[in-house]
């Protein structure tokens, strides 16, 4: 398992929220902000896949597939 595979969702989120705003800042050099946008992207994904997870779960777990659960509400 990866080092970004272990993080859960919070911990990869705040991570991605950093490195969006060093990104946004500049002041980078090109060989930098490259690293910090292929990290970027693999902790966009892990957090892509951990939602996918929490989808299906819930999926699961409602009769008949029903989605009418909202987490934002």
């Amino acid at each position: 398992m990866s080092e970004i595979e272990s993080l859960s969702f919070e911990q990869a989120f705040a991570e991605l929220e950093e490195t969006v705003a060093k990104l946004e800042e500049g002041g980078l050099t090109l060989e930098q902000s490259i690293a910090l946008f292929e990290r970027g992207q693999s902790l966009a994904a892990r957090c892509g896949a951990q939602l996918d997870e929490a989808e299906l779960k819930i999926k699961q777990l409602t009769p008949e597939g029903d989605q009418s659960f909202d987490p934002a509400a």
